[in-house]
């Protein structure tokens, strides 16, 4: 019997590292033993302690039924507390915090939420493809903001603002950038939050990078005004290494926060208690723990400044993170060109930054998730292929 699919996803492609890991998948078994570098899943474990919270959670007898929509009180305190903290943004945690399987799942949510059938979204070019994604599902139009090397990869607001935005409803926006790994500073988050105020446009921050590789985390929450026009998105994917764990939050004002929790309300039945209880206990870490993690990416990231050099690749070193953004040299049509040559010359995989967007056409994304023993053994490999070719 043939099963027709939904409209809904007729514009919508399979993730690309879905398929492109397959690929891979498939080349290792061929014996091939691909070195990916691709993706930014932390390889690295979660702090002990929050390995044993969670441990000494699950053997309790009473932590094993469904759980609240909107999250656990104590991690919704504990996400306030990290907030006001790392910040210096107060939040209710009765009201302003939801507690998310992962803040990708909090992009579909907002969409969901806020978006009516051809409500138009301005969407980062590069920019994460999720974006796009929910956009579509939602029924919305994405539509795209151009960010370049020369502008700092910040949009051009007053250009923008010249535009027509009569149909435009959300803005995403995502500092530290990826993949660019961009900042941005206080003096443009003022100008976001006049910006949105101004041409009535929700803004959407997703702000999983703020400690990795940044001296000064921030909020697009600590600028004055800016919770009447944005909400944000953070995650302990990267800060913690937490990734499979899939624990996110949404913060901001708190009846926009209601009504992506009734919409979220269908969609789960909360998160298992002790990995809520496991990630209080790692929200209160102190400083140290991120000195530690980011002690251990700059080592990497001086071995993927060495592998970029040997590519002949330009990049800028103030990038912020878990990847390296930089630019193909002229004898590649493009990024897609050199990680094919990278792949199937000398079995490493490095992300085309076309995937990002047509923006990204002549870059390349490193991740920083790999040892440096790997990074070494990566070296190598392209040194080989160099050499033979």
């Amino acid at each position: 019997m043939q099963v027709p699919v939904s409209d809904r996803l007729t514009p919508i492609r399979e993730y690309y590292f879905s398929s492109k890991l397959r690929e891979i998948e498939e080349l290792n078994k061929e014996g091939k033993k691909v070195i990916n570098l691709g993706i930014g899943s932390p390889d690295q474990p979660p702090h002990p302690e929050v390995v044993r919270a969670l441990h000494e959670a699950a053997l309790r007898p009473d932590t094993h039924a469904y759980q609240s929509y909107k999250g656990a009180p104590q991690l919704r305190k504990a996400f306030a507390g990290w907030y006001a903290r790392s910040y210096g943004v107060q939040l209710n945690p009765e009201s302003e915090v939801l507690p998310l399987m992962g803040s990708k799942e909090g992009i579909v949510h907002i969409s969901m939420t806020f978006l009516n059938k051809g409500d138009e979204v301005l969407v980062p070019n590069p920019g994460y493809p999720t974006y796009r994604s929910a956009t579509l599902l939602a029924g919305g139009v994405p539509v795209d903001y151009d960010l370049d090397a020369a502008h700092g990869w910040k949009p051009d607001l007053d250009q923008l603002a010249k535009t027509d935005l009569s149909k435009v409803r959300l803005m995403w926006v995502n500092y530290p950038q990826m993949p660019t790994g961009a900042l941005a500073d206080r003096a443009f988050m003022e100008e976001l939050v006049t910006f949105a105020r101004t041409h009535h446009i929700l803004i959407c921050h997703d702000n999983p990078y703020s400690f990795i590789l940044n001296e000064h985390p921030d909020s697009l929450l600590a600028i004055e005004g800016a919770k009447d026009v944005a909400l944000e998105l953070n995650s302990l994917s990267k800060s913690h290494n937490m990734a499979g764990w899939r624990i996110g939050v949404l913060v901001g004002r708190s009846d926009l926060i209601t009504e992506v929790l009734r919409f979220k309300s269908n969609m789960d039945s909360g998160m298992f208690l002790p990995m809520q209880l496991a990630a209080a206990r790692a929200l209160e870490l102190d400083e140290a723990w991120y000195r530690e993690v980011n002690d251990v990416y700059r080592s990497r990231r001086e071995k993927v400044y060495e592998l970029l050099d040997m590519l002949g690749c330009s990049y800028e070193k103030g990038q912020s993170g878990m990847f390296l953004w930089a630019k193909v040299p002229g004898r590649y049509e493009d990024g897609y060109a050199l990680s094919d040559e990278a792949l199937y010359g000398a079995r490493v995989f490095i992300t085309p930054g076309g995937i990002f967007g047509s923006n990204g056409n002549g870059y390349i994304r490193v991740s920083l998730c790999r040892s440096v023993e790997v990074f070494d053994e990566a070296i190598a490999r392209i040194k080989a292929a160099a050499t033979h070719s």
